[in-house]
Formats: structure tokens, C-alpha cells, sequence
């Protein structure tokens, strides 16, 4: 399950770049809030489920509160998903 957590929130951040990098700014600059409406839905789902599997992770991987509260944080800020992956799910 660890595999499919780094594979969502690999696509989770991806998503959120798209959105907060490319789709937003066109909407507003250019009134075309198209992007931002394919983007989105996927991004929240995508969003949901990174949530849903770091809470049934948690005990498996026996993360502290500050960690799981870290995990959770990365999820709201831009990149955070990839310093997740790299410093905490990464397997030796």
C-alpha cells in the first residue's frame, strides 16, 4: 500500500502545481476558467484519497504525530508531497 501512497501523492502534487501554476493564472488573466475546472476535479480526488490512504498508513508505518502531521501539512502546500516522498516514504 506505501507504493500506491508515493503513486497518489506524486499525482496529487502534480495536480496541485497544474492548478496553482498554470490553470489559476489563466483563469485570471485571461478569463478562461476552463483549466482550472478539468484540473480540479482530479485534483480533489486525488487530494481525498492521499488523506484517506496516510490515515490507514499511519500505523503501518508507525509514524509519530509530528510526522503524520507533516504528511498532512504537505498536502495543502505547494511540493510538499515530493519532500514527503523523499524523506519519508522513500524505502531504503
Amino acid at each position: 500500500m506505501l507504493n500506491v501512497f508515493r503513486i497518489i501523492a506524486l499525482l496529487e502534487g502534480l495536480s496541485y502545481i497544474l492548478l496553482l501554476g498554470i490553470a489559476t493564472p489563466i483563469k485570471y488573466f485571461y478569463n478562461d476558467p476552463q483549466y482550472v475546472k478539468q484540473l480540479g476535479m482530479p485534483h480533489g480526488l486525488l487530494f481525498v484519497a492521499y488523506i484517506i490512504l496516510a490515515i490507514l498508513l499511519k500505523n503501518e508505518q508507525a509514524w509519530t504525530k509530528r510526522e503524520f502531521g507533516y504528511i498532512l501539512l504537505a498536502s495543502i502546500l505547494p511540493f510538499g508531497t515530493f519532500y514527503i516522498d523523499r524523506n519519508y516514504l522513500k524505502t531504503a
